[in-house]
């Protein structure tokens, strides 16, 4: 371990020895644990860091003055859709999804390194439970669909096959979701096949450019965003190890979509028969100014641009149709090949550009007294995941639907949106609406068949509660064998001990 002093010159040559005034008064262990902490710190890295968050920080906000003229739509090949293409055509996208699968072809990775802060839960988001009859969390509606799609691609190719997923973490949640996963069994699923790993993490830094001390002995850190996953990637040889595997390639997706559909196959059949090294699953806009970031071209180059970068008036364009002219809308749902994150992590990485975000960073002052700020008072510093599609040789969009496949869970039920209320109803709502498809009739108190609606909006309960585990079906597929012609009162809890009992 490094000394004091060398710990302090190497903090003098960054410009933060400030960091160290606390280190007389400290006990030995406290003054072990932050010299430990300090001497990780690579001096001309921290320097580097700290300038650049305060010059970051200091441009005005708002787009920038000349990226309207800049700004182009994705064009047309570049796009497919779930919804609005051939039946046929759907159908060999999804074979082919399932074929790869079949051939051990196919991981997934999930970007699970922040806090539940904006939730109002000190534990990792994907343990929240959002209050579903079930009382599953989002980490076991995630780990039994990827189960499911196993199962799925197994019958339709005679086989058995693994679909490994990869858990990217961070500092504050790597030991509580490995606890949970060893709790529960990794709900069911092999532990060699769950693969957790951690991004890195940078020094929150104040407005004028100095790192800030949380604690006397501890620096204020936080990862370093879902944009961390390429460093991470290669801190932790993940990419060899999906090499070992026969991994191809991977479908990277954020913990809070409930809905989200894992190793999805048609989504994954689309980019590999188009060839990609690099996709993005969108929603259509709900309106124009929907804060959402919008996958589109910047100078002929295929990226997304924040809804803040985009003005009002060129967020109400529209085409020729009438629909929005930037209406594909980013919802953190990836497609990459092995290769392309290879060559994003051993060559691209270091081009991409830190985002700031200003947050309000608990802090030490000059006496030693903690302070919790009532107002933002630092930088964090994060890169985005999706800020590589620049570098993709073959990039598409698949456009899919939101009540069916996009729901984040972001905000504490205090939110008027994407609340543990919100994101619980849409799901609940899809499975209603599968079980209407399969044929199934629900009943009031009374015993009469409740209407079934045209057109069941996610933004309110169903008529009837319907809870249908992953585990019986991954998208609606299979479930007429168990609902067809037969009638339920609310609620139905369709798991597989049920799904056995309607079996003709």
């Amino acid at each position: 371990m490094a000394s004091e002093r060398d710990v302090r010159a190497r903090l003098q040559r960054a410009g933060q020895e400030h960091l160290l005034r606390f280190c007389a008064e400290l006990a030995p262990g406290p003054r072990a644990a932050l010299l430990a902490e300090l001497g990780a710190l690579e001096p001309e890295a921290l320097r580097e860091h700290c300038r650049r968050a305060a010059a970051a920080c200091a441009h005005p906000p708002g787009p920038p003055p000349d990226l309207a003229a800049r700004l182009r739509p994705l064009p047309p090949e570049c796009v497919g859709s779930a919804s609005r293409c051939d039946p046929e055509m759907r159908r060999l996208w999804e074979e082919e999804g399932f074929r790869q699968i079949a051939l051990n072809k196919v991981a997934v990775l999930l970007l699970a390194g922040g806090q539940g802060t904006r939730l109002g839960v000190t534990y990792p988001k994907g343990m929240y439970q959002v209050g579903l009859p079930s009382q599953k969390t989002l980490y076991q509606l995630q780990a039994e669909r990827i189960q499911r799609v196993e199962q799925l691609a197994g019958q339709r190719h005679g086989t058995r096959c693994t679909i490994p997923w990869y858990i990217m973490t961070s500092e504050f949640t790597l030991g509580p979701t490995a606890k949970f996963f060893k709790e529960r069994d990794f709900f069911h699923l092999d532990p060699n096949n769950v693969i957790m790993f951690e991004q890195r993490m940078l020094p929150a830094v104040t407005f004028d450019g100095r790192a800030i001390l949380e604690q006397k002995d501890k620096v204020a850190m936080a990862p370093d965003g879902n944009g961390g996953l390429y460093c991470a990637l290669s801190d932790h040889q993940i990419l060899e190890d999906m090499g070992r595997r026969g991994v191809e390639f991977v479908h990277v997706y954020c913990v809070d979509n409930i809905l989200v559909r894992l190793a999805d196959p048609v989504f994954i059949g689309f980019c590999v028969l188009r060839g990609a090294d690099c996709g993005a699953k969108v929603v259509e806009k709900a309106y124009p100014e929907e804060p959402v970031g919008v996958v589109c071209q910047v100078d002929g180059v295929p990226q997304v641009v924040e809804y803040s970068e985009i003005s009002p008036e060129t967020a109400q364009l529209r085409g020729p149709d009438g629909s929005l002219l930037y209406n594909l809308g980013n919802i953190c749902n990836h497609f990459f090949t092995r290769d392309f994150l290879q060559m994003v992590s051993s060559e691209f990485e270091p081009l991409l550009k830190p985002h700031v975000a200003v947050k309000k960073v608990p802090y030490v002052d000059e006496e030693g007294n903690p302070v919790k700020p009532i107002k933002p008072n630092g930088i964090k510093m994060e890169k985005f995941v999706f800020d590589v599609f620049q570098f993709a040789k073959s990039f598409v969009a698949f456009e899919v639907s939101r009540e069916e496949e996009f729901s984040p869970l972001k905000n504490a039920a205090s939110a008027a949106r994407d609340n543990p209320a919100t994101t619980r109803c849409a799901l609940l709502t899809q499975h209603y609406r599968w079980a209407l498809q399969a044929g199934a009739h629900f009943l009031d108190a009374c015993g009469a068949r409740l209407p079934e609606p045209p057109s069941l909006p996610g933004s309110r309960e169903p008529p009837a509660i319907c809870e249908i585990s992953p585990l019986v079906s991954y998208s609606g597929e299979g479930l007429e064998k168990y609902l067809r012609g037969r009638e339920f009162w609310s609620p139905l809890i369709l798991d597989e001990n049920q799904a056995r009992a309607l079996q003709p």
